[in-house]
């Protein structure tokens, strides 16, 4: 392995494994201290100027969508499901957990990608983790993708445009696509409707507050959102 290449053993050694607060069923590999965990796999990668590690928290938008899909198995059972902007790999490991047929997880950060594999064979699942930016691409999701998944992807706003583009293929297609957030400043609320709330804890970390109220929405279809606007 060459010292660009990412790997596992970085993942293990910078980030303890460990229950999630609001899905204890699933364990990831998480830390406390998002700026020490930064200087750490940059030490150790020998690399500078990677991206934070997103990879190595349970965000609340994530929490929310997995507990979500746990306690509602029949949204991804028997479907392939793609999971984007997928960090630890928490929502897929879910997906996956919940009786999904394949699931393939998409981010952009190599060591995102390490993490989802690592995580997803500590959950004794198959997840295929791919390091992509696949927002733009117009063959994904591929038909036949059953269930989009998306969530904590709306605090920019390009972000957040190129990822409702991307649920919008996908739900022509015929899948199914499920956002979590908390209420971000470029949630497109307009195009979502709500489908269940949870109380996620332990976001001290990474949020302003500890809990944080977080909504499961489903995209809309453009009939219903044009009914919405007249």
């Amino acid at each position: 392995m060459t010292q660009d290449e990412p790997d596992g053993r970085l993942i293990v050694a910078a980030a303890r494994l460990g229950p999630v607060p609001l899905v204890p069923e699933i364990r990831l590999h998480q830390a406390s201290d998002p700026i020490s965990l930064w200087q750490r796999t940059e030490a150790t990668s020998g690399r500078t100027g990677l991206d934070p590690p997103f990879w190595a928290f349970a965000w609340a938008g994530g929490q929310a969508l997995a507990r979500y899909l746990l306690d509602h198995p029949q949204t991804a059972r028997g479907r392939d499901v793609i999971d984007v902007a997928s960090g630890s790999g928490l929502v897929a490991i879910a997906a996956a957990r919940a009786g999904a047929a394949a699931v393939t997880a998409y981010d952009i950060d190599p060591l995102a990608a390490e993490a989802i594999e690592v995580n997803a064979a500590a959950n004794g699942v198959t997840v295929r983790a791919v390091c992509a930016d696949v927002l733009d691409r117009d063959d994904l999701p591929p038909p036949g993708t059953g269930l989009v998944l998306v969530a904590d992807a709306f605090y920019q706003r390009d972000l957040a445009v190129r990822v409702m583009r991307f649920a919008g293929r996908g739900q022509a297609r015929g899948a199914v696509v499920l956002v979590a957030d908390f209420g971000r400043a470029y949630l497109p609320r307009d195009r979502l409707t709500p489908l269940a709330s949870y109380d996620v804890p332990g976001q001290r970390v990474t949020e302003d507050t500890d809990t944080k109220h977080t909504t499961i929405w489903s995209l809309a279809s453009r009939h219903n959102v044009t009914l919405s606007r007249l």
